[in-house]
């Protein structure tokens, strides 16, 4: 059993530090909303009174947190973790954020002699929930081994993808290819409706053709062909327009700090940043298809 730091438990912290909690370790945790702390308690989480107070004798200190400037402020901050801890933990950062925003607090942290690692995950609130998400791992070959057993406990695959940022980037990447194919995807289903094709059919079709890909096979933006997408429960979310936007204008700003062209994922920015606007951005990313449908 490890003593863990968690900090942030909103829609996907919580049952992250749940899952902690059933594989037998000591979660004390900490979130502004005082609704999530109280539930937090409900599941075995020791409630704590602030940042200072989580960390103390903590072995792993694990954050979720919405953007960068969250993780700049709860790891930096005065009164932040780096400025509380009283030992040495292994230190795990699982937003997704810039890249840049990432290394600097790995930085300050390896200042401190302390090891971190960026672990940004996908697998959305159901693959918290389920402890099957995937952990995109950046950092030293030593603190990826010491950090597998904790975030195995969180999800299925844990993969190491190099230096401090490198989580990071690859998060931003496999998400800017997501979203691009999620519009492929939804624009050839809307063509083969004009075209009276049947959705099944093109379905059966191209799932076992060179149009295969994920955002088919898996989340197909029509109902019918995949029960359990979110186009067969009105586009209630598994993972936000909203989310998906942050992640392309990450990914965009990345593009633009080392002059990587990204025409279709620019393009694809732009589409969710329209679709968000238009009141969906609660909505599931699949649901683009909607207005596309509609222009």
């Amino acid at each position: 059993m490890s003593r863990i730091a968690f900090i942030g438990m909103g829609n996907m912290g919580l049952p992250m530090a749940v899952n902690l909690v059933k594989a037998g370790h000591e979660v004390a945790g900490f979130d502004m909303s005082r609704e999530i702390m109280g539930r937090a308690g409900e599941k075995g989480i020791r409630a704590m009174s602030d940042v200072g107070a989580a960390v103390q004798g903590a072995e792993f200190v694990l954050t979720m947190l919405p953007a960068g400037e969250h993780v700049r402020s709860v790891w930096l901050g005065d009164g932040g973790i780096l400025a509380s801890l009283d030992g040495r933990p292994l230190l795990i950062d699982c937003s997704t954020i810039d890249v840049e925003t990432s290394r600097e607090v790995a930085a300050r942290a390896a200042e401190s002699g302390l090891d971190m690692l960026d672990a940004p995950v996908s697998g959305g609130v159901g693959g918290a929930e389920a402890g099957t998400l995937t952990f995109m791992v950046g950092g030293s070959d030593g603190a990826f081994e010491r950090g597998r057993e904790i975030l195995s406990a969180m999800g299925k695959a844990v993969v190491h993808a190099g230096g401090s940022g490198n989580g990071q980037a690859a998060k931003i990447c496999n998400n800017m290819i997501l979203g691009i194919s999620m519009l492929a995807v939804s624009e050839a289903f809307v063509l083969a409706e004009k075209l009276g094709l049947d959705a099944d059919r093109l379905f059966e079709i191209s799932s076992q053709s060179s149009g295969q890909c994920w955002s088919m096979t898996s989340y197909c933006p029509v109902p019918g062909p995949v029960p359990s997408s979110p186009a067969n429960r009105d586009y209630r979310a598994g993972f936000t327009a909203a989310m998906m936007l942050k992640d392309l204008k990450l990914a965009q700003q990345a593009a633009q700090a080392v002059d990587s062209a990204t025409p279709l994922g620019a393009e694809a920015c732009q589409l969710y940043r329209i679709f968000a606007r238009k009141e969906n951005a609660g909505l599931d990313f699949s649901g683009i298809i909607k207005m596309i449908r509609g222009m």
